[in-house]
């Protein structure tokens, strides 16, 4: 075997940096391919204020700088506004939203804004689009356009806007992109950088993210809702016909067996994709003994959160409440579930 070559010193040393530079580009590489997710830590929905139809938001509850306050201290960053604007807006040309609704939106977005928050704004209950997307697009995309010129001047970093809550129905992955691509065309006239999330059919199921597209556009992020076991986060939810029972406990082999197979989905897509879904929503309701809501939260934040799963719980105050309105306190041993403090100050 012949002799290996014998370099100069200088060219050995030339050599030796180039390697080395070369070893040290690889961690960068790799973290170039790592999939991306929103830059958001622990988040909770504001569910059942805005996103009510026709007449707005319970008026005994209404969402005010103490609300804001509160939640930034217990140590939520994000928080997710649901809204109804199909019910506050023209159904024909020119499509106008009422200004007193959107004067109201004002209070809440800005309120959560000034407190140090970021925002999550969506449009929710939008059921024109759901059951008739070609003959509903007109309308929904005007809706849209006044809403993002509206908020264009808002921080692109801590308001976002959420194209639609669960899409269902006609409205399903094999159309959703052509369907939603006039509304997105008309928030990126003066929004060109703003974070856009996009959820897939069948009410954002997590089934829905292995045909779920993305528009090509960077600054558009994935999303999926998570109540599995529905059996179990929805036992009593007297707006499910049939209602499951109450009385099902959270942990059964079937419900551990599960949360392997959805991780597997959430991989798959990030693989797929390079972006990893924002959980917008997960759950247990009211009815169901707080240890066992605790339990539940504990195994969704415990399996998707290491996965780097941005998550929104549902909800602040209604139906699967974190804060009880009426002792004025969180309701104990929710919080340090999802991994925050027990021991913010009440208000």
């Amino acid at each position: 075997m012949p002799a290996m070559p014998r370099f100069p010193a200088p060219l050995r040393q030339a050599l030796a940096t180039l390697l080395l530079a070369g070893a040290a580009l690889v961690p960068h590489a790799a973290m170039a391919r790592k999939p991306a997710s929103l830059p958001m830590a622990t988040c909770i929905n504001l569910g059942n204020h805005l996103d009510m139809a026709h007449g707005g938001e319970i008026q005994h509850n209404r969402l005010g700088p103490a609300d804001f306050a509160r939640i930034k201290a217990a140590g939520f960053d994000t928080v997710r506004l649901p809204v109804n604007w199909s019910s506050h807006s023209l159904a024909t040309p020119p499509y106008t939203i009422d200004p007193a609704w959107f004067a109201r939106v004002d209070q809440v977005v800005d309120g959560a804004l000034h407190a140090g928050l970021k925002v999550i704004l969506n449009s929710h209950n939008f059921e024109a689009i759901n059951t008739d997307p070609v003959g509903a697009q007109p309308w929904f995309t005007a809706v849209w356009q006044q809403i993002a010129d509206h908020y264009a001047s808002r921080p692109r970093q801590t308001l976002w806007f959420e194209i639609e809550n669960e899409p269902k129905d006609a409205l399903d992955n094999a159309n959703l992109v052509t369907t939603f691509a006039p509304a997105l065309a008309a928030i990126r006239r003066h929004n060109p950088n703003r974070p856009v999330i996009i959820g897939g059919e069948k009410w954002s199921n997590v089934t829905s993210l292995a045909t779920l597209n993305l528009p090509d556009d960077p600054q558009v992020w994935p999303t999926f809702h998570y109540y599995e076991p529905f059996a179990f986060t929805h036992q009593g939810a007297t707006w499910v016909s049939p209602s499951p029972p109450q009385g099902r406990a959270y942990g059964t082999p079937a419900d551990l067996a599960r949360l392997p197979v959805d991780v597997q989905r959430i991989k798959a897509f990030a693989a797929r994709t390079g972006k990893i879904p924002l959980m917008g929503e997960t759950g247990a309701f009211e009815s169901i003994p707080t240890d066992q809501r605790i339990a539940y939260y504990r195994s969704v934040f415990k399996t998707f959160r290491p996965l780097g799963v941005p998550i929104c719980v549902w909800a602040y105050t209604n139906t699967f409440p974190f804060f009880d309105a009426h002792k004025g306190q969180w309701i104990p041993g929710l919080r340090g579930a999802i991994s925050l403090p027990e021991t913010s100050p009440k208000r």
